[in-house]
């Protein structure tokens, strides 16, 4: 098995249980940016003390880095908050193993942005998977007390994909922007410094118009702190596997969040998943699973 598969699963599984902590302090006194808040808070210190042990400790060298990284690695900094306060506002509404599935419009999604923003191509049989996928996504969308399938929550779920689509093109976009064969180093490098930028950015905007969640993120800061060990491990994963392999395919192999989640549902959360929606989970993999095959063909 190759590396970037190896990572692509590990990041899944760090992720599940990232979004499993969230959804729990999302139910409780932090509110949804400070839930969000709390990923980048702890992680950021922590990877910024291992990147500096491991490039005093090993003969590593720093990287040259080239000017396009600053404008990929902060718009995918930046859309990333975005992307996880619409999927923690989303567990709120929807099950978690339905949240999970909304937010992987990402794959299908990150096709489009790839085309869009460094020229990758799809070809006709790739457009019609992405459309298989829409389709999965009006089955999961009508929300479980009625009013149809446009409703508030299937569009903080598409807005998700869209906003973690543009996250994955950034980070691609800055890890290739920097000189180095070290996966590990590139990896923790990027992630040392959009972690420090988005506590500082998020946690400005929750002192000038929420000041009480700062406190209540500190207070909570065991469950906290274990959404930022987490965040470290799944994001780590995820930035090293795009350093080896394309976003579209490394989000084909964690598709086997939606197992993780789903199970994480039924098992912690005590949720129940309709047939309906179970049908739309499976439809919505096939899809995104083919689109990014496709695409790295």
């Amino acid at each position: 098995m190759e590396l970037w598969v190896i990572l692509a699963i590990a990041a899944a599984l760090a992720q599940t249980f990232r979004f499993a902590l969230q959804k729990v302090l999302a139910g409780s006194t932090l509110s949804t940016a400070a839930a969000t808040w709390a990923r980048f808070l702890w992680s950021a210190p922590v990877v910024i003390a291992i990147m500096a042990a491991y490039v005093a400790l090993t003969p590593a060298t720093l990287p040259s880095v080239t000017p396009a990284f600053w404008p990929y690695a902060l718009a995918g900094g930046a859309t990333q908050i975005l992307a996880t306060i619409c999927t923690v506002a989303l567990f709120k509404r929807r099950a978690f193993a339905v949240g999970i599935t909304f937010k992987k419009t990402e794959v299908m999604l990150t096709a489009i942005a790839g085309l869009l923003i460094l020229g990758d191509h799809l070809d006709p049989l790739g457009a019609a998977f992405i459309a298989l996928g829409f389709v999965a996504v009006l089955l999961l969308s009508e929300a479980p007390e009625g009013g149809g399938i446009f409703n508030k929550g299937a569009a903080i779920g598409l807005l998700s994909g869209v906003f973690f689509a543009l996250s994955a093109v950034g980070y691609r976009g800055a890890l290739l922007a920097m000189d180095s064969d070290n996966t590990f180093l590139v990896a923790g490098l990027t992630l040392a410094f959009v972690a420090s930028a988005q506590a500082i950015a998020l946690g400005l905007w929750l002192a000038l118009r929420e000041p009480g969640q700062i406190t209540e993120t500190l207070k909570g800061w065991r469950k906290s702190s274990l959404v930022g060990v987490f965040s470290l491990i799944g994001s780590w994963c995820w930035f090293a596997a795009f350093s080896l392999q394309n976003a579209a395919y490394v989000f084909a192999v964690g598709q086997i969040e939606l197992i993780f989640s789903l199970a994480m549902g039924v098992l912690f959360f005590r949720e129940k998943t309709s047939a309906r929606e179970l049908f739309g989970m499976a439809l919505l993999t096939v899809s995104i699973t083919a689109v990014a095959l496709i695409g790295s063909s």
